[in-house]
């Protein structure tokens, strides 16, 4: 008896302080958690898409899917398409204001000689003059509309102090960044056939490069004025009544190539079609414009037409859960109906995010805690529903904070 008085109070303080420190212990982090299906098909076989005889291609829908390539992805000359990658930079790295005409740019001496030597040539070039002041803006439409490969080089010079050697370590840097694993630079406008990628690379990149609104407002443009007050064309015949865009790229190396750009809205949201056409040669070997051209407008109208939409998640419905680390959960519904963007045959990815923002320990019913995507694993054009909490969400009880072993 003796012991038992002297050990119970003892007992009992150890225990009151063991259930304080469970209670006053820090709650681990809820997590969301997708329950409903971890993806969705779309029934029959897959559709049939145009792809060119010769030479490759390759095109996508931008965050669902991929509708696969054609020909050997092997490294080809990509000529002007080149641009793109010089275009991208010069507005990643010299951003310009939605209605701004960016950066002051001064001609230089090597900028007029280049036009005065390419231009009995044959060469895509744009007039201009030593000293003159061309806007950022102006410069980067004479590289994408009129392909001028004396612009391409003046601004790859002012990005890099002087150097298109630096530029264009830069334009293979970030070719590797993107995935971009077949491509190599070694000039900033295409005009050396050792400047090589495939279709599947280019698409990647025209995706990233169409997300700058700047550049897919430029790769939209039917023509221009430039300061000498002559209307330069863009050499992307389907813009802007087929295409929105991206660019064309000829030479007697790498023949016809086109990486192109289309939308649809379908399923309440307008989705891009990005693809390429490469190395499309006429009769003779001879590279043909038309002949990609045409190869371009086909695919188009073919991705297109293979886009359908399918309800895959209606609205209140359970999609997943919050859990709150302790044994306890919490159902979170659809907002509004779900709707999967695809093709036949195609099987897009569900997936349930919390948008980089922990769930909380407690919250009212209808409190948004995330959202859904649907599409191919990527943010970028994926379909987006938030998702709400269905009922209050608790903080664990004294219990669940007691019996705790973690």
């Amino acid at each position: 008896m003796r012991r038992v008085k002297i050990w119970t109070p003892l007992v009992v303080l150890l225990a009151i302080v063991f259930a304080v420190a469970q209670a006053m212990r820090p709650l681990p982090e809820p997590k969301l958690t997708l329950t409903a299906a971890s993806s969705h098909s779309f029934d029959g076989g897959k559709p049939s898409i145009p792809w060119p005889e010769d030479g490759q291609a390759a095109m996508d829908v931008d965050g669902i899917g991929s509708f696969g390539t054609s020909g050997s992805q092997k490294p080809v000359p990509i000529a002007s398409i080149a641009k793109v990658m010089t275009t991208y930079l010069i507005l990643r790295d010299h951003p310009i204001k939605k209605g701004k005409d960016g950066e002051t740019i001064e001609v230089d001496a090597e900028a007029q000689r280049h036009y005065e030597k390419g231009k009995p040539a044959n060469e895509s070039v744009v007039k201009v003059t030593e000293g003159q002041k061309l806007t950022q803006y102006e410069a980067l439409q004479a590289v994408m509309l009129p392909s001028a490969n004396n612009v391409a080089r003046l601004l790859a010079r002012w990005d890099s102090k002087g150097s298109e050697d630096k530029f264009v370590a830069k334009m293979n840097k970030t070719a590797k960044e993107l995935g971009m694993k077949n491509t190599r630079y070694t000039d900033p406008s295409g005009l050396d056939k050792t400047t090589v990628s495939t279709a599947e690379d280019l698409v990647k990149l025209g995706r990233v490069a169409m997300e700058n609104p700047t550049f897919k407002e430029i790769a939209g443009q039917g023509s221009y004025e430039d300061l000498n007050g002559d209307k330069q064309k863009n050499f992307f015949g389907l813009v802007p009544t087929v295409a929105i865009g991206i660019k064309t790229g000829t030479t007697t190396a790498a023949g016809g190539n086109i990486l192109f750009a289309a939308e649809k809205r379908i399923g309440g949201k307008t989705h891009m079609v990005i693809g390429a056409a490469l190395a499309q040669f006429g009769t003779g070997g001879v590279a043909n414009i038309d002949l990609v051209t045409n190869v371009t407008k086909d695919l188009i109208a073919a991705g297109q037409e293979a886009l359908k939409a399918k309800t895959v998640v209606k609205k209140g419905e359970v999609v997943g859960e919050v859990d709150d680390g302790l044994g306890g959960t919490t159902p979170v519904v659809a907002t509004k109906n779900v709707t999967a963007v695809g093709w036949s045959g195609l099987t897009v990815k569900v997936e349930l995010e919390d948008g980089g923002k922990t769930p909380p320990h407690s919250a009212k019913a209808g409190t948004v805690v995330g959202r859904l995507l649907v599409g191919d694993g990527t943010t970028s054009g994926a379909i987006k529903v938030p998702v709400a909490l269905q009922k209050d969400l608790s903080e664990p009880g004294f219990g669940a904070k007691l019996t705790r072993v973690s």
